[in-house]
């Protein structure tokens, strides 16, 4: 027994849309005809991609205000704080406890703009 292979049908390069709408709906008020035609939309979906910051002020256009700014820095204490003040703390180096939270590598910072005090990114350690 001889088995035939069938080639699938071969694929084009660009689809074929069928992009037709159907026809206007057509209303009558007093006399007056009425079209109504449909409306097209193009959406268009864009990400917002947070720009790079490092644990210095940095250089850059405000996303918000458009102007050029050196960033305004806020540290915050994070998780990892609060574990080496444990940690410190389960060891006995009680008078050592409150440098996690003095030391801006132990926590976040948060860049903002200065101008529009927008949130523009975080660098965490």
């Amino acid at each position: 027994m001889e088995e035939k292979s069938v080639d699938p049908p071969p694929y084009s390069a660009t689809p074929k849309l069928n992009h037709q709408h159907p026809p206007a709906p057509v209303a009558t008020v007093s006399g007056e005809a009425i079209v109504q035609t449909p409306i097209q939309t193009n959406a268009v979906a864009s990400a917002m991609v947070n720009p790079p910051v490092g644990p210095n002020p940095c250089h850059m256009t405000c996303r918000s205000c458009g102007a050029k700014i050196v960033t305004r820095m806020e540290f915050n204490p994070t998780t990892k704080t609060h574990l080496m003040a444990l940690f410190l703390c389960c060891f006995g180096l009680w008078c050592c406890v409150c440098l996690p939270y003095c030391m801006d590598s132990c926590q976040n910072a948060d860049h903002y703009c200065p101008n529009c005090n927008a949130f523009i990114g975080v660098y965490s350690s």
